[in-house]
């Protein structure tokens, strides 16, 4: 039985098991005339396709596996979007803790992360400011919002904050805020 299926769909693609002008297990002599008689072409139109339990299965199998990839799929740009904040904070942190290294102090909160990037006109007036300042701009968060800069701050000598998702303070999930004294 193997023999006869393997033959109909050597047969359907063009070819032959058998070599022209021996017997096959059809009971035919093969000859490119006999390849396309009725009974031959009847086995092969039996033989082509999927049964639709089949088709079924396939569909259901695919459902299955979309209902466990997609989701996880859909969490992971929330995920990057974190990890960003939290390099970020610790980019501008390093930036911060470098200002008080070379003038003794914090950058107050109301001169603001601005102090970084440039010599601030107001308040306690740094004496050897570096001419390119410390970053080349502050980013805003992967979000689109102003970072939140405290100093002093609650947590320590300077808080920063991204609000996440919401742009508000608090929140679960993807409006949850990421702060610098919660990085690790």
């Amino acid at each position: 039985m193997e023999m006869l299926t393997r033959e109909i769909r050597c047969a359907r693609n063009g070819r032959s098991t058998v070599r022209p002008g021996e017997q096959s297990r059809l009971g035919e002599i093969r000859s490119p005339v006999n390849l396309i008689s009725g009974i031959t072409l009847r086995r092969i139109r039996a033989d082509c396709g999927f049964t639709l339990i089949e088709i079924m299965v396939v569909i259901i199998i695919l459902g299955i596996l979309a209902g466990l990839i997609v989701p996880r799929l859909m969490e992971e740009p929330e995920k990057a979007r974190v990890v960003k904040a939290k390099m970020q904070i610790e980019s501008i942190s390093t930036a911060l803790k470098r200002y008080k290294l070379d003038h003794g102090y914090y950058p107050s909160t109301e001169q603001g992360l601005q102090a970084l990037v440039e010599k601030p006109s107001f308040g306690k007036i740094p004496e050897r400011y570096p001419d390119k300042g410390y970053i080349p701009k502050i980013p805003k968060d992967p979000w689109g919002y102003e970072y939140v800069y405290l100093s002093p701050g609650d947590h320590g000598d300077f808080d920063l904050i991204s609000y996440g998702a919401d742009g508000e303070e608090g929140g679960e999930g993807k409006d949850q805020d990421v702060q610098s004294w919660e990085i690790e």
